[in-house]
């Protein structure tokens, strides 16, 4: 048995995108012409604010911008006032969070279930906060220059940066990646203000288009692969190995003996 994507695809591949400008529209643009799918960490409590480093330029995303911007992907924490935490105490903590959880629940009328750590600082007393708050990822900053799911999702970190001078060699390598490597992830993560600063849009445009169309890849946001990936964590196996049971609300993706399957939530299956 080796487990799968959904569908059967046998990658995933996914962006993640901080602090809100407005930039975040023209990259919204292009990665709807292409197919893909990406996450935006929102900082609830600058929304609709001029950026003080670029006073010249356009605004945060306003409130009642958010809903109709993000639609077609997904909404994530990032603090309410992109706060440094290693700072603050317990309870401003918790506020930063939650306070932001609560903010873009309220104007997307979605679960927010995610994030990404402002400046990427993150220790073990931030993630079990954020287990006792809900959350079921967030996103550090580090790359990995890998394509393995994390252990902990809580402790989640990228694949690479969008103006890494090899993205498009890792692409390939994520492209060419042996089909005996199971779940492979590519995680891509930046701010859309860095383009948009730059000019430079033809690079992440050039990307989408090469990744863009490929049959075996998952095109989905961060929450969704977190979620599909934890389900699969979650099978029951037999004693033997040979069938398993699947408790979780997903269908859950594998291939044996060269064919596709699939276990339907409460279903058992022969998988060996």
């Amino acid at each position: 048995m080796k487990l799968l994507y959904k569908d059967g695809k046998k990658q995933a591949l996914t962006f993640s995108f901080d602090d809100n400008q407005d930039y975040d529209i023209k990259l919204i643009s292009i990665f709807d012409k292409y197919g893909m799918k990406g996450t935006f960490n929102i900082n609830s409590g600058i929304l609709g604010i001029k950026p003080e480093d670029n006073p010249d330029h356009n605004v945060y995303i306003k409130p009642e911008e958010v809903k109709e911007v993000y639609k077609n992907h997904e909404v994530a924490s990032h603090g309410v006032e992109h706060k440094f935490i290693a700072t603050l105490p317990d309870n401003m903590i918790v506020n930063e969070f939650l306070d932001d959880r609560r903010a873009l629940e309220a104007l997307t009328g979605k679960l927010v279930l995610g994030g990404a750590y402002a400046y990427g600082w993150h220790n073990e007393k931030i993630m079990n906060i954020l287990r006792t708050l809900g959350f079921k990822y967030y996103r550090g900053v580090n790359p990995t220059y890998g394509f393995f799911p994390p252990q902990d999702f809580l402790d989640w970190l990228p694949t690479c940066h969008q103006g890494d001078e090899k993205l498009f060699e890792i692409g390939q390598e994520f492209l060419d990646c042996p089909h005996y490597v199971e779940l492979p992830l590519m995680y891509v993560w930046g701010h859309s203000y860095e383009f948009g600063r730059s000019g430079n849009w033809d690079d992440i445009e050039k990307f989408c288009a090469m990744m863009s169309g490929k049959e075996d890849i998952w095109y989905a946001t961060n929450l969704e692969i977190c979620e599909y990936i934890l389900a699969t964590r979650s099978l029951e196996f037999f004693a033997d190995g040979k069938k398993c049971y699947n408790p979780t609300l997903h269908e859950i993706w594998y291939e044996k003996d060269g064919k596709i399957e699939s276990i339907k939530p409460g279903e058992y299956a022969t998988v060996k």
